[in-house]
């Protein structure tokens, strides 16, 4: 599996559509969709509900995009990658978006934050709303990390699998960078293809626990199980990423995933003791 060597997908005149962009967005308006048929399940007003969704995608997606952003900027890798120690001596680099550099956890705090204030201004029950956003985020996530595929990013350790990634000798970062060790045609594990998968399984995991067990659930309870299902996607990924953020030996993204599991699990436990009855 070779991705394509020029990230630009097509040049207008001085201007330039990434593949990374594209990908983004097209994340983001499938991610919408599945919001918009949750909601429209749940109103007796589907095309009303539907318009809150596609409202409030906008203060969503701008918060969402800040947020990973400065997670992002924020952030230590170990090597080969940027970070804070890059940022800071190139600030204006911050605004350049389309060569990546996304967080997902800042993203998933600052999409929640864009769908908070929307339904504080809407008068709208908020983790009512959160819980139609989980598993379009899930999917916003699966397609966007093919972003990662065309910017030779996001791989593992050398493999011998059939679906290995072939990274040129210029985007390989330490400690895969000995050409010596690893000749041109060494593979790589496509870790952006496994969290792309599990990601995607997880909002085909959410949507039907959501439609199936839903005079169960709890409003929040999806948003709850999103959470604790990417928690467990990135603790096991991270494991394959040699650029990680590292605080002591976990990576930053693993200690960040077993808060969330634990916590999710917590609050999910206490909950449905406390209050047995589901909010509508």
């Amino acid at each position: 599996m070779t991705p394509p060597v020029d990230p630009i997908l097509v040049r207008i005149g001085p201007l330039a559509v990434h593949w990374y962009g594209l990908l983004i967005v097209i994340g983001i308006i499938l991610g919408a969709n599945v919001a918009a048929y949750l909601a429209r399940r749940e109103h007796d007003d589907p095309e009303r509900a539907s318009g809150h969704i596609w409202d409030m995608l906008l203060l969503a997606v701008a918060f969402g995009v800040i947020g990973s952003r400065i997670y992002h900027v924020i952030s230590e890798p170990s090597v080969g990658m940027r970070g804070w120690s890059f940022y800071r001596e190139n600030p204006l680099e911050i605004f350049y978006l389309w060569e990546g550099g996304l967080g997902v956890y800042g993203a998933i705090i600052g999409g929640a934050l864009g769908v908070l204030l929307y339904t504080l201004i809407a008068r709208l029950p908020p983790l009512e709303w959160l819980d139609y956003a989980a598993p379009g985020m899930a999917i916003g996530q699966s397609i966007g990390r093919w972003g990662n595929f065309i910017n030779m990013e996001l791989y593992g350790p050398p493999t011998t699998l059939p679906w290995g990634l072939r990274i040129l000798r210029e985007h390989r970062i330490m400690p895969y960078s000995d050409m010596a060790a690893y000749p041109p045609d060494t593979l790589f594990h496509p870790t952006f293809l496994y969290e792309s998968l599990a990601a995607f399984g997880l909002c085909l995991l959410l949507i039907w626990i959501s439609t199936r067990y839903r005079h169960k659930l709890k409003a929040g309870d999806v948003l709850i199980g999103y959470l604790i299902g990417y928690a467990v996607i990135r603790f096991f990924t991270e494991f394959l990423r040699p650029d990680a953020w590292m605080m002591g030996r976990l990576a930053a993204a693993q200690v960040f995933a077993l808060v969330l599991f634990f916590g999710g699990m917590l609050i999910l436990g206490i909950r449905h003791k406390l209050i047995p009855q589901r909010n509508t």
